[in-house]
């Protein structure tokens, strides 16, 4: 049976609204962090699309030590909780350690597991055992059905309000591919799925001290996964995407973003009920 997992309000499940998770990469600070967060609220709000605001307090898995990684738990939370008390959106963010899940799930409305961990059960069951959801991202080198399992790791810790995101799989050195079957393999365990198009488009360590992207095939991508039945679409957005501290190749402009979203409504809304 399809589940819809609920997110203060904002309901993510087959027969449900399209849902948009969006926001930069990684936290710059405060000021920035609000300015995307209203941005992004005021054409979710102008189209009617539930929004959840994403951004990572940090971020463990860089190409090089010397890449930003984001300001660190502490100053992150604080933003994030700005960004939630101050404009009433749900927020989420991803945990590399397990001792950072309770402090996370003080704040965070969903927890996101990285791909690269997503086989480790001591960091989904601490992220799981938060009670807040838990968004598990399939990793590039596995397959949609050895998701189950993963899943199965948060709901025998007790947490079954679970998420599993398709970001691409790897095909071949600095490339990814991403197979729509898997939309439907993931959702047909009865979990809401959502698809990154960003990190889709992602060229892993593709510029040598860090990873590169071609964010000319986000919409192409994003259609094709709402057309094979997503619940969510996860798009990293910066207003200037090629001065971003990191993964601006791979980020959408946010100034695009209304157009296509209005695109993947429209194509929502003729493929619902698959």
């Amino acid at each position: 049976m399809a589940k819809t997992v609920n997110i203060n309000g904002v309901k993510i499940g087959r027969g449900n609204k399209l849902v948009l998770i969006a926001g930069p990469c990684v936290i710059e600070d405060e000021k920035s962090a609000l300015e995307h967060a209203a941005y992004i609220k005021k054409i979710s709000a102008k189209l009617s699309m539930p929004f959840i605001y994403k951004s990572s307090f940090y971020k463990a898995n860089r190409t090089s030590a010397g890449s930003y990684k984001g300001p660190g738990i502490e100053e992150g939370l604080l933003v994030l909780k700005k960004v939630k008390d101050k404009l009433g959106i749900p927020v989420l963010s991803d945990i590399h350690c397990r001792l950072d899940a309770e402090e996370a799930g003080k704040v965070l409305d969903i927890i996101q597991i990285p791909a690269f961990l997503s086989r480790q059960t001591d960091l989904i069951e601490a992220a799981a055992k938060t009670g807040k959801a838990v968004s598990i991202k399939k990793a590039q080198f596995m397959s949609p059905y050895e998701m189950a399992k993963a899943a199965e790791k948060a709901v025998k810790a007790g947490n079954s309000n679970v998420l599993l995101t398709e970001r691409g799989t790897c095909f071949g050195y600095n490339n990814l591919v991403s197979d729509m079957r898997s939309l439907k393999i993931m959702r047909d365990m009865g979990y809401p799925v959502i698809y990154d198009a960003s990190h889709s488009v992602q060229l892993p360590a593709g510029e040598k001290d860090a990873s590169g992207g071609d964010r000319q095939f986000i919409p192409v991508l994003s259609r094709a996964a709402v057309a094979a039945g997503c619940d969510g679409i996860f798009i990293e957005v910066h207003k200037t995407p090629d001065k971003a501290p990191c993964d601006g190749p791979n980020m959408w402009p946010l100034d695009k973003l209304e157009a296509l979203l209005i695109q993947l409504q429209r194509i929502h809304e003729a493929a619902d009920g698959q």
